[in-house]
Formats: C-alpha cells, sequence, structure tokens
C-alpha cells in the first residue's frame, strides 16, 4: 500500500466535501420542491372538498397563513404560490405519491395537449425558484420549451427569468439553425461578446406593421422609433439610441446611415441598416463603408471598433456567409419577424427540442 503525501489527503477531504455537499443541497432542494407541492395539493383539496370551507370563503389561504405562522415559509404569497404550483404541476403526484407514505394522496393522470418533460429530470433539476418562473407562464407548449432548456442547458434561475424576458422561445422558432442559436446560448451565458447581443430573428411585432402590407423602409424606421423602448427592449441591455439617418459626407458626396446605437457595455457604435428586402450582397459593401468610415472619423481611443447590423425582411445564409467572410469589420445580418410565429411552428419547435431531450 503506497503512502498518502498530504497533498493528496488535502484533495480526497476536498473532494468527498465537495461531493456530498452538493448532494445534500440538490436532495434539500428537491425535497422542498416535493413539500410545496404537498400542500399546494392539500389546499386545493380542501377549497374543493373542506368541510367548513364556506365559512371562510375566498380567504383561505390568508386563514391558513395565520394559522400556521409558527412555521417557517408559510406566508400569504408562498401559500399561494404552493396552490398554483400543484395546479400547473399535477403530474408529479405521478412520482412521489409512492415514496411518501401521506394521507388522501391520488395519483393524478394528466392528459396534456403535447409532450410532456419527464417529471424526474424536472425535479433533479430545477428549484423551487425555478417553478416559480415556470408557473407564470400560461402557455403550456412554452412552459414545455423553457422546462427543456433549462434541463439542458442547466440555467440558473437567473438565467430562466432572462431568457423568458428576451422571447428566446419565440425567436428559437423562428431561427434557421435552431440547435445552433440554444447551443450558442448555453455556451455563453456568462459572458458578453458582440456575437451574443446580435438576435436573429428579431420580433417587430409592436410595430403595428403587418407582414404583407407594402411599407417602405421609412416607414419600418418611423414605426420602430415610434416604439422606441419596446425596440431598446427588443435589441437587449446596453443599447443606447443616439442618431437616425446619420449623414456620412466624403468630397461632398452624402450617405446616410439608417440607425445608430452606442452599446454602454461593449463600448462600440453599432450601425444598423433597415432593409424591407431579402439581403442582397451590395448590402454589405454599403456597411462595411460605414464601419470603416466610423473607425476612422468617429471612434475614439476609448471605443471598441464599431459593429454593423444589416437588418432584412430575409436572407439566404449562404449568401451571407460568402458575402462576409474575410472581413476585418464586425458585421451581421439578421431577418426580422412583423408577426410573431404561428401555433404550427411553435409546435414543431417544442415536440422537436423534447424529443431530443428524452432520447438524451
Amino acid at each position: 500500500m503506497s503512502l498518502l503525501s498530504l497533498d493528496a489527503l488535502v484533495e480526497q477531504i476536498t473532494t468527498v466535501h465537495t461531493t456530498i455537499q452538493s448532494e445534500t443541497i440538490r436532495s434539500i432542494s428537491k425535497g422542498l420542491v416535493v413539500r410545496n407541492w404537498f400542500i399546494g395539493y392539500y389546499i386545493v383539496e380542501y377549497e374543493q372538498k373542506g368541510k367548513d370551507r364556506a365559512s371562510y370563503g375566498d380567504k383561505i389561504i390568508e386563514t391558513l397563513a395565520l394559522k400556521l405562522s409558527h412555521v417557517k415559509g408559510m406566508s400569504k404569497s408562498n401559500l399561494h404560490s404552493f396552490k398554483l404550483f400543484y395546479i400547473a404541476y399535477p403530474q408529479i403526484s405521478q412520482t412521489v405519491s409512492g415514496k411518501f407514505k401521506l394521507p388522501n394522496i391520488k395519483v393524478q393522470t394528466v392528459s396534456g395537449k403535447y409532450l410532456q418533460v419527464p417529471i424526474d429530470k424536472l425535479l433533479t433539476t430545477c428549484t423551487f425558484s425555478h417553478f416559480i418562473e415556470l408557473v407564470k407562464l400560461d402557455d403550456e407548449l412554452k412552459r414545455t420549451f423553457y422546462e427543456v432548456e433549462t434541463i439542458k442547458g442547466s440555467w440558473s434561475v437567473r438565467e430562466l427569468k432572462r431568457q423568458i424576458n428576451a422571447q428566446t422561445f419565440e425567436r428559437a422558432s423562428l431561427s434557421y439553425d435552431k440547435k445552433q442559436l440554444i447551443d450558442s446560448m448555453n455556451e455563453h451565458k456568462d459572458s458578453l461578446l458582440p456575437e451574443q447581443i446580435i438576435k436573429d430573428p428579431y420580433i417587430l411585432e409592436f410595430t403595428g406593421l403587418e407582414q404583407k402590407v407594402k411599407y417602405s423602409e421609412n416607414d419600418l424606421e418611423t414605426a420602430l422609433l415610434d416604439h422606441l423602448e419596446d425596440f431598446l427592449l427588443e435589441l437587449g441591455n446596453g443599447f443606447c439610441f443616439e442618431s437616425r439617418q446619420k449623414r456620412i459626407s466624403i468630397e461632398n458626396e452624402h450617405d446616410r446611415v439608417d440607425l445608430v446605437f452606442y452599446h454602454r457595455i461593449l463600448k462600440c457604435h453599432i450601425l444598423i441598416d433597415l432593409k424591407i428586402r431579402e439581403f442582397s450582397h451590395a448590402d454589405v459593401g454599403q456597411m462595411n463603408f460605414y464601419l470603416n468610415y466610423y473607425k476612422n472619423e468617429i471612434m475614439t481611443k476609448e471605443d471598441n471598433p464599431p459593429i454593423g447590423l444589416i437588418l432584412c425582411a430575409n436572407k439566404n445564409h449562404t449568401k451571407v456567409e460568402y458575402t462576409t467572410a474575410g472581413l476585418d469589420n464586425k458585421l451581421f445580418v439578421s431577418k426580422y419577424k412583423i408577426n410573431l410565429p404561428s401555433q404550427k411552428e411553435l409546435e414543431e419547435f417544442i415536440e422537436d427540442e423534447l424529443e431530443d431531450l428524452i432520447n438524451e
């Protein structure tokens, strides 16, 4: 038997501590989730069949909170959350009913319209804070998507909230390469690179424009600026509006950049060129000209090089790839959608995602 060095002993103790501590934390977290589900179950059952429920009416949860004040975490808002949690996830009974000898627990049969995420995977991955965010989603299909991606990407609660606010579900369903979009989000959750701030597609439903009605680039630009707050939210964190129709003059010839923003985190200008038609290779030459001008004439020593975004109604991805290859400047081409994806597109997308998860 070989003798351990002191350093090896320290490493072994550290490893066993970290491993068992992590398992204990996961076990406690899962236990709290199950406890909260049971409490929600009993509240709903009482509201439906309680002997003296009529005496309390709508104040059942408020009365419960007072009578359970000796138990930590039984506030009115928490009890309400437990109830909503049970209503949204009755299928948890299929997993936990046989493991806990508690009275009057019935196994629920769930006949959802869509495929469901295996509940064991959810309970292993999600804390109750995750479930609180998921319960807020009334749409079953959308909730299933965020369940799947939370498991696949090991999303924290903060990341889950960020992705919901960014409309990742709708955006991913419209994306040309859905897998690449999801993989890109998970690879760079904790960093901020130009590739992560540029979305594809952009969802501009707030403009009020109709997809099939003829409108000009000026109409689109005006609609975006009329709804500037919504547009900034769609662009993402860090965008500051700077200029519309920014004039670039060289030897008495004038060109105009449709929209100019400054990104306070990346510390660079972002130039946006709007196209109501499909992407053309000529668009890249125009944007590259704008970027070179900004690098030489506008950019200060504190700034990073500018970024260009050509926002078009549609694009051929192969054409974009060949046209932008080898450029020194950071230049992106994204499409925009005036309308959110159809229900059929959403259903097909989430079914593909869920099948991937189940088959892992």
